[in-house]
């Protein structure tokens, strides 16, 4: 048995998308960008040696597994998700992985009289 609010809710939006149906609404909608293009294991290699980092390196700048770098330059695996779209951007501005890794980390400090006495408790 379904319960009335949500019988409620489905109906409005029954109603919602027949007035949008009939012209009479417009409904939000949101364009998404294009998903990036695929990317071989040879431009993978390009942009890591136009980076001047080993693989190790890149993997860390990329926050993914040496292995998976190595897995993409040999063409066993492709990016993809997010690792894809970064590595497209970093196509495009290079400078800005740089920039990124090079930002400092800020990290909550306890302050030294917590510090202390947790020192002290041990």
């Amino acid at each position: 048995m379904m319960k009335t609010e949500v019988f409620g809710e489905l109906l409005d939006s029954a109603r919602e998308a027949l007035e949008h149906a009939r012209g009479k609404m417009n409904l939000r909608t949101t364009v998404l960008p294009p998903a990036p293009q695929p990317m071989r294991g040879e431009e993978v290699r390009k942009l890591r040696d136009h980076l001047k980092a080993s693989q190790a390196v890149f993997a860390h700048y990329l926050n993914v597994s040496t292995k998976l770098v190595q897995a993409w330059e040999a063409e066993r695996r492709q990016p993809d998700g997010a690792a894809l779209t970064l590595l497209r951007l970093c196509e495009r501005n290079p400078a800005l992985l740089m920039a990124a890794v090079a930002a400092p980390v800020r990290t909550k400090r306890r302050p030294r009289a917590a510090m202390r006495r947790r020192q002290h408790a041990a």
